[in-house]
């Protein structure tokens, strides 16, 4: 697929000047015209209710719990009363078939047209595959994507997504997620590429154009509107823990916060959601710069920016930025949010029209705001045809979108370590398989999966094999002895475990010729998945340090959401491999690899630590990697880790040979060409991630040690060699300033492709105000 620049440089001549911009989607004049049109109809009521939206739980009867129906008095009120436009959520608490989806949306969508003239929006968290919809194909989480460094693969992912999405009457996904993974004590890591920029801004244009396909205007029935989450820097609080502040100078917000943001949005992403968060103390929700200013104005983008759980309210209950809950709507409405996840009730209504009428919220905001609601549903052809049927939709969990499954699984686990080539294991091997991760689909696909925490996940995904079944049916012997299990399913107790039997797996593996420790963690989401300590448990680092005492040769499978600390007892394994959460094809892309039918190419989109207090990034600065700092104290500050971002290993080997670049001196607006030549050298035909770094050796703020600026992976057979291109704008070797323009300065840069390395130099200095397309 096409490359999208890292950076969109614009507002050139001199140092700096003004030009205008082009809007990031063009707008459809047809759409335009509807749009004012309908405006001019609306009453009031109809105009807010089009700005709230609720959570499908409010207009359903719950009175019996055990048989909770749709219930046409609440939608009396929710549309009839309140002229709610928009509904998400997974009706009756689980993942439901698309029958029941396709239903329940289709009544939703009757009243709101009877009621309005106006189809109701449905949104749902669909982040790998549609993962609330029985019998969906899911596929691999965030991290493992990211790990793929498969932009392609990403983009095919996103587009069955979508269809199977569509499929239940669904035309609107909360992802992708690109948040940068850059903590791993935060509980959401999983859901993100991982930790850099570039890899974030890549996957999730990929993602983006799946999802919504090419023409943003003309969102077609096998596609979705994306919404781009969460804006920004969620990622990283200081805390670690979900929905707490974080800390990040306004120009590294820019440059590699805003930057994934910033292209999606260019590639023609319908949606975006916000951070729960806060950043320097100012709630993200309540930021007006950057909702209104960085989003709307800079980019010149007509899109819809909603808001997360409950947030609105939060900057009163919790923030306390907002002295009422009516001061918070003031508050959010006015800074640029376009539509509330209110999401229980819908007195957000009640309150925006107090604001309007006492002046404080003027019409031109409302105005703005319904027009990109209803923009956003004139782009996704509801009002053309706002019901649907399963027969619109034959290729649901057809055999072709399994393979794309499988095959994103296989591409995304990760081989860390293979000492004296222990792996790949002979079929006739006698195969002790243990640890608590072993017969779990639980574990394989993580939270969003059927239920919000994944803790229904062996109930509807046992159609699926887990590790242990999928090993039974690739190899002859497999003797299966848990010795550490997860306690019963619930979702609060995620990390709660039960040793079962830690000297029974001692004793079984005097029979075998090799041992298998499925460890890591157990599926969680979002605050639940807090937690206090990186360190894997103490009962599976027993269950390890027993299995290991045995003398039998020992294979890791780490199957976790996060990179949870093992430094003290990798050594005692030959081979290490992580799966993080492959989905439900995880274990047989896990035995295809063991066994050798498929060949390792996923690479760490995250730095692995060693020890839970020497957390770190690729992209450190250089005071961080001095062995012996001079002066008075002498101390020692060498980044060691575990893994760094990028490694992983492979059944073959790939030589690096003849990097070259077209100019060695380049100015401003160059575009700089790197070619480089990489040979399958090995025995068996494999995948390589072909990545390319910068270093900036001199800067006017002290520049990251490297940054990935692109990557390419390729398919080689035994013997084969190919030469790998690389466009790199001179642009894209930018950072920004404290004054937060974009500056490219004179002076040397190192690249660096495999082992290879060159220096280029640049001629001129020259500084951007605002991002665009050159």
């Amino acid at each position: 697929m096409k490359k999208i620049p890292i950076l969109f440089l614009g507002l050139l001549g001199g140092l700096a000047a003004c030009t205008q911009i082009p809007p990031a989607i063009a707008p459809d004049k047809k759409i335009e015209t509807r749009i004012g049109e309908l405006l001019q109809k609306m009453t009031l009521e109809e105009k807010i209710g089009q700005m709230c939206q609720l959570t499908a739980g409010v207009v359903i009867d719950q009175s019996d719990p055990q048989h909770p129906v749709l219930s046409e008095a609440l939608l009396d009120t929710v549309i009839g009363r309140y002229k709610v436009g928009s509904i998400l959520n997974i009706p009756f608490g689980v993942g439901q078939p698309r029958e029941v989806w396709i239903r329940f949306i289709n009544r939703i969508q009757q009243r709101s047209l009877d009621e309005l003239g106006i189809p109701c929006i449905y949104g749902v968290d669909q982040i790998h595959g549609a993962s609330y919809t029985q019998g969906a194909t899911l596929f691999p989480q965030g991290i493992n994507m990211g790990a793929s460094f498969n932009r392609g693969l990403m983009r095919r992912c996103s587009e069955i997504s979508a269809y199977e999405t569509r499929a239940c009457a669904i035309p609107w996904t909360f992802a992708p997620v690109m948040d940068l993974g850059r903590d791993p004590r935060w509980p959401r890591m999983w859901e993100s590429y991982g930790e850099d920029t570039y890899v974030n801004s890549q996957m999730a244009v990929a993602s983006v154009l799946g999802f919504q396909g090419e023409d943003p205007n003309r969102v077609d029935n096998r596609h979705v509107a994306a919404c781009i989450k969460h804006f920004m820097a969620y990622g990283v609080p200081v805390s670690g823990k979900d929905r707490t502040p974080s800390s990040v100078t306004r120009n590294v917000l820019r440059e590699k916060y805003f930057a994934p943001f910033m292209e999606c949005i260019r590639a023609g992403a319908l949606s975006l959601m916000v951070n729960s968060a806060s950043n320097g103390g100012m709630p993200f929700h309540a930021d007006r710069e950057l909702l209104t200013g960085w989003i709307k104005e800079e980019l010149d983008w007509d899109g819809l920016i909603v808001t997360d759980w409950n947030d609105i309210y939060n900057l009163c209950e919790r923030d306390h930025i907002a002295v009422s809950r009516k001061d918070a709507v003031r508050i959010a409405v006015n800074a640029g949010i376009d539509m509330s996840m209110v999401p229980s009730s819908w007195d957000f209504c009640i309150y925006l029209r107090e604001l309007v009428e006492e002046g404080q919220v003027s019409m031109e905001r409302i105005d703005d705001a319904v027009s990109r609601v209803l923009r956003l549903k004139f782009r996704l052809g509801l009002f053309e045809k706002p019901f649907w049927d399963t027969g619109d939709f034959p290729e649901f969990a057809s055999d072709e979108y399994a393979a794309v499954a499988l095959q994103a699984a296989v591409e995304s686990e990760i081989l860390l370590k293979n000492e004296d080539g222990l792996l790949p294991l002979e079929r006739s091997a006698r195969i002790l398989l243990t640890g608590p991760n072993a017969n779990s689909m639980r574990c394989l696909n993580g939270g969003w999966s059927y239920s919000w925490q994944g803790d229904r996940c062996d109930e509807f995904a046992g159609d699926y094999n887990t590790i242990y079944e999928a090993l039974c049916n690739k190899f002859d012997h497999v003797d299966y002895v848990p010795g550490v299990e997860y306690a019963p399913s619930r979702y609060d107790n995620w990390q709660e475990e039960c040793v079962t039997g830690i000297d029974k797996a001692v004793s079984a593996a005097a029979g075998a010729d090799v041992i298998i420790a499925c460890i890591g963690e157990n599926s969680y989401c979002e605050t639940p998945g807090n937690m206090d300590d990186l360190n894997l448990s103490q009962n599976q680092k027993e269950l390890v340090r027993a299995l290991a005492a045995t003398g039998k040769p020992l294979v890791l499978i780490l199957n976790e959401g996060r990179p949870r600390v093992i430094g003290d007892i990798e050594p005692l394994a030959q081979a290490v491999v992580d799966i993080l959460l492959p989905g439900n094809y995880g274990g047989d892309a896990l035995a295809d690899l063991l066994a050798g039918d498929a060949n390792f190419s996923a690479r760490l989109p995250f730095t692995y630590p060693r020890m839970v207090g020497a957390l770190a990034t690729y992209d450190y600065k250089p005071c961080e990697n001095m062995a012996a700092m001079a002066g008075e104290y002498n101390y020692d500050a060498v980044m060691d880790v575990q893994w760094p971002f990028g490694y992983g290993l492979s059944y073959t080997e790939f030589a690096y040979s003849d990097f070259r670049v077209d100019r060695r001196m380049f100015g401003a607006d160059d575009v700089l060409t790197f070619t480089v030549d990489v040979a399958n050298v090995g025995e068996v035909a494999g995948k390589e991630a072909v990545m390319l770094y910068s270093s900036d050796l001199v800067a006017s703020l002290t520049p990251d040690v490297i940054r990935l600026r692109d990557f390419e992976k390729v398919a080689l057979e035994p013997g084969e060699s190919r030469t790998v291109t690389f466009a790199v704008p001179a642009s894209d070797l930018a950072f920004v300033g404290h004054d937060g323009r974009w500056r490219l300065e004179e002076g040397e840069f190192r690249m660096r492709c495999g082992s290879e390395t060159l220096r280029i130099s640049c001629t001129q200095t020259k500084v951007w105000d605002t991002p665009n397309i050159p």
